[in-house]
C-alpha cells in the first residue's frame, strides 16, 4: 500500500520542478524577460512604500489572460490556487485593486508595445513569419456599458434647434415687452451661453428694482400690483436657466460626439454598433469598440481600438500608428473589402509605396456572367477616346459634359467626370436605362483615378504570387478572432474607457499569441520525440535482425543419421 501522510513535508519546494517542460508560463516569462530594463523605469518609486515589481505585474496578469481570467478578483484567486501563478509571482500577493489599477496604468501601454515588438522579433528569429505581407481585419466588442444608455446625435441636434429657436422668441418678448434693454450680440441666429447668462443678469436686475419696490410699498393693492409684475420676469429667468442647462449639455455631448453618431453615458468612447453575436434577436444596436488587428503566421503583431463601426475609415490611422508604434511595414497590405477606397488605394500606393491586395466591394459582382451581359451599365458600353463618349444601348453618344468635384463629410475630395447623353427623348429603353425625370438625359459619373485603382487591384489579384497570398488572408486573420472569442471566451470588455480598453486588448491578444507559440511548441517537441523513438524502434530492429541473420548463418545443421548409426 502506497505511504499517504498529510503531515509530512514533502520535496522538492522549487514549483519549477513541478511545471511541465513546455509550459505557458515559461513563454510567459521568457516573453516579458526580454522587455528591456528601460521600459520599467516610469514605474520605480523614490518615495513611499516600494511598488511591487513591474516584471512581476507583467506576467501573472498575461498568465491570468491565458486562463480566461479577465477580472481582477479571478487574477487574485488564481495567485493562490494556480501553481504557474504561483511561480511567476515568486511569493508575492498583490490585491485585486492593485492588479486593476496597474492593467489600466498608462505607463503599461509602453510594456504593453514592447511586449508586442519582442514576440514579433521572437518569430522573426524562428522563423515562424515571413515579412512578406500582414493582414489586416477588425471585429465589433461589446463595451463594459449598460445597453440602454445611448445618446444620438440627431436628436441632440434636433433639441439643440428646438431650443435655439424658443430662446430667440424668449428674447424678442423680452424685447418686445420691454423688460429688458437689448443686448450686443455676435450672432443673430443664435444666442450664445454668454449672451443668454447676460439676459439673466438683466433679468435678476429687474427682479431685484421690484423687490426694492414692494419692500418700501406700505399699500397693500400697489404691492400686490407690484408681484404680478414681476411674475413674468421671474418665469423668464427661471426659463432661460433651464436653456443654458440644456444647451451646456448639448454643447458637451457634441463635444464627446466628435465625428461619431452616438455614444453611450456609461463609457462616452464607446459607440453603438450592430454586433454579430445579437443575444437579444431583435438587431439592438450595442455599445461597443472596432477593434483593428494586424497578423502574420495567425499570431496578432499589432492592434488598435476605433469607435466608428465602418472599417473603411480605420486602415489609414491604423497603418500609422503600425509604423509608428510596431515595426515597418511589409511590402504587401492584405484586407479585404470593407477597407478598398480611392483614399486608402491612394496613401498605400502613392504615399507609403507600398501594394494593397485589398479588393472592392463590386470586385465579387463584376467577375459575375450577369454583370458582365448587363448592357446598361456603363462599363459594358462601348467607349471612343478620341470623341471622349459612350455609346449607349439605343446607339445614342454620351458624350463628355464637365468636370465635378465633390469633398465627403471627412474632407477628402474626388473628381469625377460627367457624361450626358445626347438626347434620351423618346427612347424605349429609356425605363430600363434611367431613372431621370422625364425631359432629362441619362448622366453618367466617371472616377478615372478611381477606374485605375481598380484596375490594378484586378491585375495584382489575377497575379500568380500576389493572388496566392491574398489567398492566405481567411486562415491568418480570421481564426485570430475565433481563438480571441471562442478560445479564450474574450467577448466584452472589462473596464471602461478608450486608452483602458487599448490596454487590456493588448493583454488579451497576447494571451492568444502565448497559447498558440504554446501549443506550436508542444506539438514540435512531440512529434521530435515520436521521431526518435520511431528511430530508436528502428535502430533495435536492425540491430536484432541483423544479429538474428548472422546467428542463422553461423548455425550448421548435423547431418541426419544413417542406418547403421540407428
Amino acid at each position: 500500500m502506497m505511504y499517504y501522510n498529510m503531515n509530512q513535508l514533502i520535496l522538492p519546494m522549487d514549483l519549477e520542478i513541478i511545471l511541465k517542460e513546455n509550459d505557458i508560463a515559461y513563454a510567459i516569462n521568457d516573453l516579458v524577460e526580454s522587455i528591456p530594463e528601460e521600459a520599467f523605469e516610469a514605474f520605480q518609486k523614490d518615495t513611499g512604500r516600494p511598488p511591487y515589481p513591474a516584471r512581476m505585474m507583467m506576467k501573472i496578469i498575461l498568465c491570468g489572460y491565458t486562463q480566461s481570467a479577465f477580472s481582477g478578483r479571478k487574477i487574485e484567486a488564481l495567485l493562490g490556487d494556480s501553481i504557474r501563478m504561483m511561480w511567476l509571482a515568486q511569493g508575492h500577493t498583490p490585491s485585486y485593486k492593485t492588479i486593476n489599477r496597474f492593467r489600466v496604468h498608462p505607463y503599461a501601454k509602453e510594456l504593453l508595445r514592447e511586449c508586442f515588438i519582442q514576440f514579433r522579433s521572437q518569430l522573426v528569429k524562428e522563423e515562424l513569419i515571413e515579412e512578406e505581407a500582414i493582414f489586416i481585419d477588425g471585429t465589433k466588442i461589446e463595451a463594459n456599458a449598460n445597453k440602454f444608455t445611448f445618446v444620438w446625435r440627431k436628436s441632440v441636434e434636433k433639441y439643440n434647434k428646438k431650443l435655439i429657436e424658443k430662446s430667440n422668441q424668449m428674447y424678442d418678448e423680452l424685447i418686445e415687452k420691454q423688460i429688458i434693454p437689448e443686448i450686443e450680440r455676435d450672432d443673430y441666429d443664435e444666442l450664445s451661453i454668454e449672451e443668454m447668462k447676460e439676459i439673466v443678469e438683466k433679468l435678476s436686475e429687474k427682479i431685484e428694482a421690484y423687490d426694492e419696490k414692494i419692500e418700501a410699498s406700505d399699500v397693500g393693492s400697489e404691492r400686490k400690483q407690484l408681484r404680478s409684475e414681476r411674475k413674468a420676469p421671474k418665469q423668464y429667468r427661471k426659463q432661460l436657466e433651464d436653456l443654458i442647462m440644456r444647451k451646456q449639455k448639448y454643447q458637451r455631448d457634441m463635444e464627446i460626439f466628435e465625428d461619431r453618431n452616438s455614444y453611450s453615458k456609461t463609457d462616452p468612447d464607446a459607440t453603438f454598433m450592430r454586433m454579430k453575436d445579437d443575444y437579444m434577436k431583435n438587431g439592438q444596436l450595442k455599445a461597443g469598440y472596432n477593434v483593428q488587428i494586424a497578423t502574420e503566421g495567425q499570431y496578432a503583431l499589432a492592434y488598435d481600438v476605433f469607435p466608428n463601426p465602418t472599417d473603411t475609415r480605420t486602415l489609414i490611422p491604423f497603418l500609422n500608428t503600425i509604423e509608428k508604434n510596431y515595426f515597418e511595414l511589409p511590402e504587401y497590405i492584405v484586407a479585404d473589402a470593407g477597407y478598398g477606397s480611392e483614399q486608402n488605394y491612394e496613401d498605400i500606393i502613392e504615399n507609403r509605396n507600398r501594394t494593397p491586395l485589398i479588393t472592392y466591394n463590386q470586385y465579387r459582382k463584376e467577375k459575375k456572367k450577369k454583370y458582365r451581359n448587363n448592357t446598361f451599365h456603363v462599363d459594358n458600353w462601348d467607349y471612343n477616346a478620341e470623341e471622349d463618349a459612350f455609346t449607349c444601348p439605343n446607339g445614342k453618344k454620351v458624350r463628355f459634359s464637365h468636370m465635378s468635384h465633390r469633398t465627403d463629410r471627412y474632407g477628402y475630395t474626388r473628381e469625377l467626370k460627367v457624361y450626358e447623353c445626347e438626347d434620351c427623348t423618346g427612347c424605349p429603353l429609356r425605363d430600363l436605362c434611367t431613372k431621370a425625370k422625364a425631359g432629362n438625359n441619362r448622366k453618367v459619373l466617371r472616377n478615372e483615378k478611381w477606374e485605375l485603382q481598380k484596375e490594378y487591384i484586378r491585375e495584382k489579384l489575377s497575379d500568380e504570387k500576389t493572388g496566392e497570398i491574398y489567398g492566405k488572408r481567411k486562415i491568418d486573420v480570421e481564426p485570430v478572432f475565433g481563438f480571441l472569442k471562442a478560445n479564450l471566451r474574450f467577448t466584452r470588455m472589462s473596464v471602461r474607457g478608450k486608452e483602458k480598453v487599448k490596454n487590456e486588448l493588448g493583454f488579451a491578444l497576447m494571451a492568444v499569441n502565448l497559447r498558440k507559440y504554446t501549443a506550436r511548441n508542444s506539438q514540435s517537441r512531440l512529434k521530435k520525440k515520436n521521431n526518435s523513438i520511431k528511430n530508436g524502434s528502428e535502430r533495435i530492429m536492425f540491430v536484432r535482425n541483423h544479429f538474428l541473420y548472422h546467428l542463422l548463418a553461423s548455425f550448421v545443421p548435423a547431418p541426419f543419421p544413417t542406418i547403421s548409426q540407428v
